[in-house]
């Protein structure tokens, strides 16, 4: 036995502890009850309440005096009698059941429904009758008054087999594709099917139409505009001739009185997960309702939590023992649940020695659950706007976070963003939109920044790889180098001395090959013509590469040359902002008469070029590499002054 303590609620798994193997001598067991204290504390409530691989669904029948299970794997039923607390039978089946439903008082009339279509009736000496339907089945429920047995599952039709005169009977047609629940008012005898689409049809034996329908998917989209997906009813229960419990698939439990269309109160799971089952307590207005995950009990006035139960493996199906608080949970295990909530009500008469037993037996183990409570980040709880809380009881801190109630959570939100209903509408249709599209062929554009770059490395993807030792990464879909093809700062500077250098060598895209893929990317991925295809055979790939191999030592001897001839050109240029223009005197010799301007000019003429270009009126421009530009002007005629000058000095010749 193990106890919980979960919301101040103690809780006896009547179920835990280990198993002894059958194989066991009694004085081996009596050694292991002295010596393990798991197995001293375990308590058996009824022999072998378990299944060989999992249980899918636990009943009791309408006298209370046998306990009905089903379960694989084989699939089979085993029934257990409870003023015994052992086995009466087991049945195996040639399929699994999805559901069962007890005909008779006791164990002795039993219909199945199976998971491959069929139906088996089965008596108190075993399998009766087997037929098929028309559909796949997912409930079934016995209508006592008519006989009719009403089966429901993948389609939109109720059938309906009058086990009076054993015939099938014109069936129910529903507005539903599919129908997942069905369920009887004890009081008026209304079947009430939950359908695919989220609305719960309410039919009439008697009349043998439909006369009432309820929405109740619009009404957990009001309540919770976050649904991950279509809220569809997965359970239905009735608690007595007007009020039902209905569980949907996301993990809503509406609450409705069947003279209204709106529900009274709604409880969210906070989970996603589909509603199992949906059950009322006798005496309290506690409501039980279960998913895979968890089990939780809440008052279904006000939706406060009363208790919760966690589960190990997935629950698949809960059984309330009538008019106690004893309670099983089928789920995905060998050993079927036994739960035990003294202050829920007394022990069933048949076990009630579990009320002095529990008392004897309490343990001080309790675990804290937050239920009811979601967790925000402090930047979601600035943008609702309650900030303000921290600190307060409101607002409960925990880790990187806070603990925040539901119900103010929802409130705050709706006052923060009030057409959020509106904006989760247009998120699913562009979402739905966007599924029916399909998948579209997805072009590789070139990037802005480095595209030659680009350019080769699909190049070489496109390259069958000879070596396997060879990285064949793709930078262009690496995320780390997302930035090389996308900021402008890591743009090739290809005037640069180290590329014009090593691009030579690297490069292995020419000329032809880069036209070739920035055309085949420019026409979205068309077929070249016939012509291209042929410009481009194996031949000429192979004279290109053989030209990479050879020629590249070329290629870097002339920009090496280049390279010097601009340096040369630079330094020319620094020497001449770095010389002084000073005027040059000339000394006359005693004895040396002068000879005028003819030897200036000869002088001149024989003067290296640099000291020509300071004195000449004419500069030099340096372009491009091993190109020069010089302009120049003609000297001013001399004025008369100056030629008399001349004349004076000047000696002629006779």
């Amino acid at each position: 036995m193990q106890v919980s303590e979960p919301n101040d609620v103690k809780i006896y798994n009547l179920s835990a502890g280990r198993s002894l193997p059958e194989w066991l001598s009694e004085r081996k067991r009596r050694a292991l009850l002295k010596k393990n204290l798991d197995i001293k504390r375990r308590i058996e409530l009824i022999q072998d309440f378990e299944m060989p691989g999992l249980s899918n669904t636990v009943k009791v029948s309408k006298d209370g005096n046998y306990i009905l299970a089903t379960g694989i794997y084989k699939p089979r039923i085993k029934c257990f009698d409870v003023n015994n607390l052992s086995l009466k039978f087991e049945r195996c089946f040639d399929s699994e059941a999805v559901t069962f439903e007890v005909l008779s008082d006791d164990y002795s009339k039993l219909v199945f429904l199976q998971c491959d279509r069929y139906i088996e009736f089965h008596a108190a000496y075993g399998r009766y009758h087997r037929l098929r339907i028309p559909k796949f089945g997912r409930d079934m429920q016995y209508h006592s008054p008519s006989c009719d047995l009403f089966i429901v599952g993948a389609s939109s039709d109720i059938y309906r087999l009058n086990l009076e005169k054993g015939q099938f009977l014109t069936p129910y047609s529903s507005e539903a594709t599919e129908i997942n629940k069905c369920a009887i008012n004890p009081m008026y005898n209304l079947l009430m099917c939950g359908t695919r689409e989220g609305r719960v049809e309410a039919w009439d034996t008697r009349m043998k139409e439909r006369v009432g329908v309820l929405d109740c998917a619009f009404a957990c989209v009001q309540e919770n505009k976050e649904l991950a997906d279509f809220p569809s009813i997965s359970a239905l229960k009735f608690q007595d001739g007007v009020h039902m419990g209905v569980g949907t698939s996301t993990g809503q439990v509406l609450l409705y009185d069947i003279r209204s269309e709106k529900p009274f109160i709604v409880k969210d799971h906070m989970s996603g997960f589909p509603i199992k089952d949906v059950d009322f307590h006798y005496q309290q207005d506690l409501v039980f309702s279960l998913d895979c995950n968890i089990l939780k009990i809440w008052n279904q006035n006000n939706g406060k939590l009363y208790t919760s139960i966690e589960a190990s493996t997935e629950f698949n199906n809960l059984c309330l023992v009538p008019n106690s608080a004893l309670f099983f949970l089928a789920n995905e295990n060998t050993k079927i649940q036994t739960y035990f909530i003294p202050s829920l009500g007394p022990a069933p008469r048949w076990a009630s020695f579990l009320d002095s037993l529990t008392e004897e037996l309490e343990e001080s183990n309790a675990e804290t659950i937050y239920d009811d409570y979601k967790f925000v980040t402090k930047e979601e709880l600035e943008a609702l706007g309650l900030d303000h809380l921290i600190g307060s009881k409101l607002v409960r801190a925990y880790m990187h976070g806070y603990f925040l109630d539901v119900r103010l959570y929802k409130k705050a939100k709706s006052v923060a963003d009030p057409f959020d209903f509106e904006q989760y509408r247009k998120k699913k249709i562009r979402e739905t939109i966007e599924k029916d599209r399909g998948p579209r062929v997805q072009l590789n554009k070139l990037p802005k920044v480095n595209k030659d770059l680009a350019l080769k490395l699909m190049d070489d993807q496109s390259k069958p790889i000879k070596n396997k030792n060879k990285d064949t990464s793709n930078l262009l879909q690496d995320s780390r180098f997302k930035a090389l093809f996308e900021n402008p700062d890591f743009e090739v500077d290809k005037n640069a001395e180290e590329y014009r250098l090593l691009n030579p060598v690297l490069s292995r895209l020419d000329k032809s090959r880069k036209k070739e893929l920035e055309q085949k990317i420019s026409q979205e991925f068309e077929p070249m013509e016939d012509d291209e295809l042929e410009g481009r055979n194996s031949s000429a790939d192979d004279d290109d590469s053989s030209d990479d191999e050879h020629t590249w030592t070329n290629e870097v001897k002339k920009q090496y040359k280049a390279i010097q001839r601009e340096h040369k050109a630079k330094e020319l240029e620094m020497e001449k902002e770095e010389e002084v223009k000073q005027p040059k005197m000339y000394e006359l010799k005693a004895g040396q008469d002068f000879k005028g301007v003819r030897n200036f000019k000869t002088k001149m003429n024989k003067a290296p070029l640099g000291e020509r270009v300071k004195k000449e009126d004419f500069s030099v421009k340096y372009l491009s590499v091993g190109n020069r530009e010089m302009t120049f002007s003609t000297r001013k005629r001399m004025n008369k002054q100056h030629k008399e000058d001349r004349r004076k000095i000047v000696r002629r010749f006779k």
